[in-house]
């Protein structure tokens, strides 16, 4: 029965026809178990007991159902991530469909002249980061330096040395080639001894470690630090094997009789530490260097003395045919975004010891790749916003670790030597011809003796996949986009779509504002006018009417 002044009514009912209802309903319930007992239906769901204790080979059983579980999910990932590299593009499909039709034409034309200078840029010059150009730099430096100096990783020398940049130089009359192992702090001294001695038997060997802080090229700075009066002798400021490098380097230019300078050119594959060679030995910053790889884009002379002037050049460029362990600490595929970090991480771990890496990193035991970036990226704190484990800044940052001048690990040399085919006794004797070997052991020892090594336990050991073939030949290395072009046009979208979205951020609130100036004076309008026009009626009748003040269950329960 709806109440009156009441928009619904109410849901009370008599006890009857509650019981009546709940019987029916019980009725209805008791019909359908008894058809779905007939039929053979239960509703009663099995309980998975799992893999019993007594069973054989129950862990690899569990194994496999763990192993099956991950894959699932990471199907279930990468569909979910699909699925929103989808919409993303749908999305923008649509959004450059819709800026295509509103577009004013002046700045469509104003586009169109920007792609065709663009063009014809991309037309007419090389990119300076493209592979092509970096190999034709390359090339310069060899056919211009006097003595090339190939700087190898001290934790893995056989790894950072090219047959084919070996055998360019040697081709050349008249050219020496030297070796230089660099970053000797992150090996322990034994296992440096012992490559010292496999590289003396084919060139003359240095052993160096760069500066780190090297300070500016600028006058102010200069003075600055000479008149605070201290000087820096920190693990990090100090370079080692300078002085050694320098002696011999003179000694060499004064043996030419001339009076050109002795161009050194410095080679060798990415981070090894070509620019921070060149930076300790002027002793200012005059190259450009990091912890990224790769920043070397072209040729830059550098002079250190009256007599020696050293060549900057861009990293050897691994050819693909090499290991997927050389690819990942050789080439820039990762900065070239032709491979993820992960999948560089991955490639890596396979490569090692666990229990090195556990204790190395003070990680807990890990089942694969992923989950070990998860506790890596855990351990440093590396998160994004909303709380989530950043796993590829985690990748790069352990990517860094290996490449650049932090984590100690080391390589054994091979037990037998033999020489390249490229390399005869006669050209060894060559290039031992004007140097000093005397003054070179000499200073290597006294580099050795002054440097601080790791212990070997403290140091992961690393399985060596051999020497990294390179390319020299530009026909041999396919055609790529300019990657900086792509970057300027992809800003300069990018540019256009926000100052895109904020004309119409700005339109709608001024259509909000708008909107809102005139719902306000249209609501205080109605608001006066209903102030005006309501009024109270009070009839002071009915309470006279009932004074009884007595309890009636009929009228007053409901």
């Amino acid at each position: 029965m709806k109440r009156p002044k009441l928009k619904k009514a109410s849901k009370r009912v008599t006890c009857a026809k509650r019981f009546k209802i709940e019987k029916k309903v019980r009725q209805h319930h008791k019909k359908l178990r008894k058809e779905a007992k007939k039929n053979g239906i239960s509703k009663r769901v099995k309980k998975d007991i799992g893999v019993p204790n007594s069973a054989p080979f129950k862990e690899e059983i569990l194994r496999e159902a763990e192993k099956r579980k991950l894959a699932l999910d990471e199907l279930k990932e990468q569909t979910r991530i699909a699925k929103i590299t989808v919409k993303a593009q749908k999305r923008k499909q649509e959004k450059e469909a819709a800026k295509a039709e509103t577009e004013p034409k002046a700045k469509k034309q104003k586009k169109d002249k920007k792609t065709k200078q663009k063009k014809k840029q991309s037309a007419t010059g090389s990119d300076r980061s493209s592979k092509r150009f970096r190999c034709q730099e390359l090339n310069k430096v060899i056919q211009a330096s006097d003595v090339v100096v190939e700087v190898l990783d001290a934790r893995d020398p056989l790894g950072c040395r090219c047959p084919e940049l070996e055998e360019a130089v040697l081709k050349h009359e008249g050219k020496k080639l030297m070796f230089l192992l660099n970053k000797i702090d992150l090996v322990p001294k034994d296992n440096l001894k012992k490559w010292l001695d496999y590289l003396q038997l084919e060139c003359p060997t240095f052993v160096f470690k760069a500066s780190t802080q090297v300070q500016d090229r600028t006058v102010e700075e200069k003075k600055r630090r000479k008149g605070s009066g201290r000087v820096d002798h920190s693990r990090a400021f100090a370079a080692l094997g300078d002085t050694c490098l320098m002696e011999l380097l003179e000694n060499i230019a004064k043996t030419r009789d001339t009076e050109i300078m002795l161009k050194v050119g410095v080679v060798g594959f990415p981070s090894t530490g070509k620019s921070s060679l060149i930076n300790s030995m002027k002793g200012v910053r005059a190259c450009h260097a990091g912890v990224q790889r790769g920043l070397t884009k072209s040729m830059q002379e550098v002079h250190i003395s009256k007599a020696v002037k050293m060549i900057d050049s861009p990293g050897i460029i691994a050819t693909p045919s090499n290991p997927p362990v050389s690819m990942v600490l050789r080439s820039l595929k990762v900065e070239e975004k032709e491979e993820s970090p992960v999948e560089a991480v991955r490639i890596l771990l396979n490569q090692c010891n666990q229990q090195q890496i556990m204790l190395q990193y003070n990680v807990p035991d890990y089942r694969n790749s992923n989950e070990f970036l998860t506790y890596f990226a855990k351990k440093r704190g590396l998160m994004i916003k909303g709380g989530v484990l950043n796993t590829e800044l985690a990748a790069s940052t352990f990517l860094n670790d290996w490449t650049g001048a932090k984590l100690s690990y080391y390589s054994k040399p091979p037990t037998n030597h033999s020489l390249p085919p490229y390399l005869s006794d006669a050209m060894v004797t060559e290039m031992q011809r004007d140097v000093d070997m005397v003054k070179l052991k000499s200073g290597n020892e006294e580099t050795i003796n002054s440097v601080k090594c790791p212990n070997p336990a403290s140091s992961m050991e690393f399985l060596s996949t051999g020497p990294t073939a390179g390319t020299f030949n530009e026909d041999e290395i396919p055609e790529e986009k300019a990657v900086e072009a792509v970057m300027e046009t992809v800003v300069e979208e990018d540019e256009e779509e926000m100052a895109a979205e904020m004309d119409d951020l700005h339109e709608d609130e001024a259509e909000e504002t708008t909107q809102k100036i005139e719902t306000g004076e249209t609501a205080s309008a109605a608001h006066k006018a209903e102030v005006k026009r309501v009024t109270f009626n009070v009839d002071l009748s009915s309470g006279r009417q009932n004074d009884n003040d007595t309890y009636d269950f009929n009228t007053d329960f409901m």
